[in-house]
């Protein structure tokens, strides 16, 4: 039995009767009571479904009586979908130039044979069995699969106008039978659809292979599906059986997801608190989370704990919302000349990438949005954005959105002006509140 089994399983002693041995449901006229030191429960006015035990104790515990046909405002865990487009650029080039999928794609800059300064866009899954991925440099991608006549390579600049037209295709689809719907970038959106399924996780999983098999039909890509009563667990889930993939999470599963799984698979843990905690002897979630709170807070900082304990409790945020706050921290760089050295530019990114991240440390504040502002010769100016799913301030994964940001929408045959990085969507205690204002960028 693990730890992390164990140690959640000491919950269920609690009840005179273990629930796994009572029926799943109990109807009317019939009448049940169980008395507990911590729990009362009570017969509903129809039937008590313990399918899902966790969400139901919840009601019971707070005095409340859920009502199960049809308010969905009684539902204490919310049914979220993570929609994550399968290699979504290289896929809308094949699909347009009717290209071969099992050869190597690399979308971005002209190698030039080998010589070229620039870097990768993205590409598609074939290149990334070279160990090919976004933001490398086009000369490295080139080294590891040449393209014609050298090799199986194939380069192309790619449109990004074919890009847009695909998103706003698939968003169309996915917005239907959304309650609430977010669109987190071009290529991915949550979805609430807990009123549209009445709380019904079988319904849930049902509708995401609708909408799979929809996308696949009318525009021609796949995507992978999650379904997890929080964000961040339906973006994990999402990731699970990619490409073309659903996987769900139920609320009383949760504990089981994380066993086993290692701390770099948990979106807004970077490569440097995942070696931190290595170096302690903890590779796993589990390991973690084991530890407790206070004692993973002295090894990792009270903040990090609490956040990683609420992501394995499952309470992290369950909001999907269109609404973006308007309070941000941003720097951007003007160059005195028009730079066609993406890689330099990317460089320039980084660095204040770094810098908005070492502010935002020192005011206390996180954030959830990640946005890169370019601007090419002839002040043409774009901003692009990317979400996460809970508020970080973890500079390696802001530094890791705005490379992919900036690799898959630059234009690689124009100029650069201007490059920016700006973290949105903040998350700040109403002392620091005003603090901001006397730090918004110059």
């Amino acid at each position: 039995m693990r730890l992390l089994r164990s140690s959640l399983q000491s919950l269920h002693s609690q009840f005179s009767q273990p629930l796994e041995d009572l029926p799943n449901e109990f109807k009317p006229p019939e009448k049940l009571l169980y008395l507990t030191p911590h729990f009362e429960i009570f017969l509903c006015e129809d039937y008590i479904n313990f399918k899902h035990r966790r969400q139901h104790s919840q009601h019971m515990s707070e005095g409340q009586t859920p009502n199960i046909q049809g308010d969905v405002s009684s539902f204490k865990e919310r049914i979220l979908v993570h929609c994550d487009l399968d290699a979504f650029f290289a896929a809308v080039e094949i699909l347009h130039h009717n290209l071969d999928p099992e050869k190597p794609l690399i979308i971005g800059s002209d190698p030039q044979g080998g010589r070229g300064r620039g870097i990768v866009s993205t590409c598609n899954y074939a290149a990334r069995a070279f160990g090919i991925h976004s933001a490398m440099p086009v000369s490295e991608a080139w080294r590891r699969c040449p393209g014609h006549p050298f090799g199986p390579g194939h380069y192309i600049r790619g449109s990004r106008g074919l890009y847009s037209r695909a998103s706003r295709q698939v968003m169309s689809i996915l917005k239907e039978p959304a309650e609430f719907f977010e669109k987190a970038s071009i290529d991915e959106a949550y979805l609430d659809i807990t009123e549209h399924v009445g709380g019904d996780w079988d319904v849930a999983y049902a509708l995401c292979r609708t909408l799979q098999n929809t996308i696949e039909q009318k525009v021609g890509l796949t995507a992978s599906f999650g379904i997890a009563p929080t964000r961040i667990l339906a973006k994990m889930s999402s990731e699970v059986n990619k490409p073309k993939g659903i996987f769900r999470i139920l609320p009383d599963e949760i504990a089981d997801f994380f066993e086993g799984r290692s701390l770099r698979e948990v979106p807004g843990i970077g490569p440097k608190r995942a070696t931190q905690l290595a170096e302690w002897g903890f590779v796993t979630v589990d390991e973690a989370y084991v530890l407790g709170e206070l004692a993973l807070g002295r090894m990792a900082g009270e903040r990090f704990a609490h956040w990683l304990t609420r992501v394995v409790d499952g309470t992290t945020s369950s909001e999907v919302s269109q609404l973006r706050s308007r309070k941000s921290i941003g720097k951007e760089r003007t160059f005195s000349s028009d730079q066609t050295d993406h890689e330099a530019v990317l460089d320039v990114l980084r660095s204040l990438t770094h810098r908005v991240l070492k502010r935002s440390k020192e005011m206390g504040i996180s954030g959830r949005l990640a946005e890169v502002k370019i601007r090419y010769t002839g002040f043409e100016t774009h901003t692009h954005g990317r979400s996460i799913p809970v508020a970080m301030d973890e500079p390696d994964v802001f530094l890791r959105l705005a490379e992919h940001l900036f690799a898959t929408n630059v234009q690689h045959n124009r100029g650069l002006r201007l490059v920016g990085f700006r973290l949105g969507q903040l998350d700040m205690p109403p002392t620091r509140q005003a603090m901001l204002l006397l730090h918004e960028e110059e």
